[in-house]
């Protein structure tokens, strides 16, 4: 029994010691010291790195994101032109609508708008409806010279001329995807939604909508100044937001089909790509924007069967041939000629886009956009001029 003690004690004192060498090893190591110039090094080589991004990065990126995405503004680019000469260029705006991806349910909703919000009420299941393209085979590049010649009269002026012709696809494209203030031009769009609504019996022509000095706008129309407590027709108010390019008419169709964000939800469901309202009428500072090729697009598909339907056709072709507003593009045209379009006008943009059937049975699309000095009245003399040319080498005369 004592020995059997004795060999316990003396395994414990073996043990001890093993242990207490081991913890000594393990202190020995975690007490080892960082090198104080690697620290260094890291630190300068990670704050150099923030620093940069900082500087070179973070401004851009920052205002890209906020205008492109949540505000959907345009970004302005560097075209590496002279200041002189260049047509100002813009980015396309990203294609993100903040409040549908935060209520995607509206997608599904009523067009019908209370305080610029989307009434809860269950309709229809919208449409996908893209526009067709037009061909293209040859440019016309006599045309085009001509129009650089009278471009080159005109240097205050900085146009965008998109023109197609029907008989055998033959166009000529200058600053055709090039970003310009849309103006009134921006009814058609908003005219061709409405169709689509029709279309798919959210509404109908006939349906009334109550004048409140709510929607009376300034500028351009007469139901600005009409007594309040009236109701008008759809069929009324189109017809007066086309042949007046009345405002107050614009306005209240735009909330009938639920706002700026269904107009542009329409163009982006029609691959519309560049075109997008941001302002209700009158947009005086020309923020809502289009492209000549965009608007182009629109008017070649109003033949389309397959976007609008015949009935449709009829209705927009018969308010856009009585236009009052004929001193631009029609104002040259030659006899018996026949022109169905939509102007704009606002200080800094004078512009017409539209159909013309010649009376010989010729028949092509013409959009001139023109950015010109504060009302300048050069900005009329040119798109007639270029009007006279176009006409001339299309249909002869």
């Amino acid at each position: 029994m004592y020995a059997y003690q004795q060999q316990k004690t003396a395994n414990r004192l073996h043990v001890v010691p093993d242990r207490k060498r081991a913890s000594n090893v393990v202190i020995k190591h975690s007490k080892k010291k960082n090198n104080p110039v690697k620290d260094l090094f890291r630190m300068l080589v990670v704050f150099s790195f923030l620093a940069a991004f900082m500087y070179f990065v973070f401004p851009t990126s920052y205002g890209r994101l906020i205008n492109n995405v949540f505000f959907q503004r345009a970004i302005p680019i560097n075209t590496g032109e002279p200041a002189n000469m260049a047509v100002k260029k813009w980015s396309k705006p990203v294609a993100a609508d903040m409040y549908s991806i935060a209520n995607p349910v509206t997608n599904y909703l009523s067009n019908d708008m209370f305080k610029n919000r989307l009434l809860l009420t269950p309709t229809i299941q919208k449409t996908h409806s893209e526009v067709t393209t037009m061909y293209h085979t040859n440019e016309m590049s006599g045309l085009k010279s001509q129009l650089e010649g009278l471009m080159a009269q005109y240097p205050m002026i900085k146009p965008a001329i998109y023109v197609w012709e029907y008989e055998n696809g033959k166009f000529v494209d200058i600053n055709g995807d090039s970003l310009y203030s849309a103006a009134s031009i921006i009814k058609l769009p908003v005219l061709i939604r409405l169709f689509k609504s029709i279309e798919a019996k959210q509404m109908t022509i006939y349906d009334d909508m109550l004048l409140t000095d709510y929607y009376q706008s300034p500028g351009s129309g007469n139901l600005q100044y009409a007594q309040t407590g009236r109701k008008y027709s759809l069929d009324q108010l189109a017809k007066t937001m086309i042949q007046d390019s009345d405002n107050t008419s614009t306005n209240m169709i735009m909330a009938k089909l639920g706002g700026m964000d269904d107009i542009n939800a329409g163009l982006r469901d029609w691959g519309i790509s560049k075109t997008y309202v941001r302002t209700w009428l009158p947009d005086l500072t020309g923020t809502n924007k289009t492209t000549a090729k965009d608007m182009a697009k629109l008017l070649y598909n109003l033949d389309n069967p397959g976007f609008l339907n015949i009935n449709s056709r009829e209705y927009i072709i018969d308010y856009m041939s009585h236009v009052k507003n004929n001193r631009l593009i029609a104002a040259d045209l030659g006899d018996g000629a026949l022109f169905v379009h939509k102007t704009g006008d606002i200080g800094t943009m004078l512009g017409d886009a539209g159909i013309v059937y010649a009376q010989n049975g010729k028949k092509y699309i013409v959009v001139i956009l023109a950015n010109r000095p504060h009302n300048a009245p050069q900005g009329k003399d040119f798109i007639v001029k270029a009007s006279s040319l176009i006409y001339k080498a299309i249909v002869g005369g």
